[in-house]
C-alpha cells in the first residue's frame, strides 16, 4: 500500500459526508429557486423539522443550530430585499 493511499473506511466517510452536504445544498437551492411546492417543502425541512434536519446536518459535518441560524439570516435578508424593491412608475 502506498503512503498516499487512504483506507476504504476513510474514503467512505468522506463520500458519505459529501453526499449529505449535497442533500443540504440541493434543499437550499430548492428553497430559493425551486417551484412553489418544492420551495414550501424545503422551507419546512430547513426551518421547522427537528429530527431529520439535525441528522442530515450532523451527517454533513455541520452544526445544525449554526446552519439554521445562518439560514434564518439569509431568509431575513431575502425578505428585506423583496420589500425594498421598488416598482418603476
Amino acid at each position: 500500500m502506498s503512503e498516499t493511499a487512504m483506507p476504504f473506511g476513510h474514503v467512505d466517510a468522506i463520500s458519505e459526508k459529501r453526499l449529505w452536504q449535497a442533500v443540504l445544498l440541493t434543499t437550499i437551492q430548492e428553497w430559493m429557486w425551486g417551484p412553489l411546492r418544492r420551495k414550501r417543502q424545503a422551507e419546512e425541512f430547513l426551518f421547522q423539522d427537528q429530527k431529520d434536519f439535525q441528522a442530515v446536518c450532523k451527517s454533513a459535518g455541520m452544526d445544525p443550530d449554526q446552519m439554521r441560524s445562518k439560514l434564518r439570516r439569509l431568509r431575513d435578508r431575502l425578505i428585506l430585499n423583496r420589500h425594498s424593491v421598488q416598482v418603476p412608475n
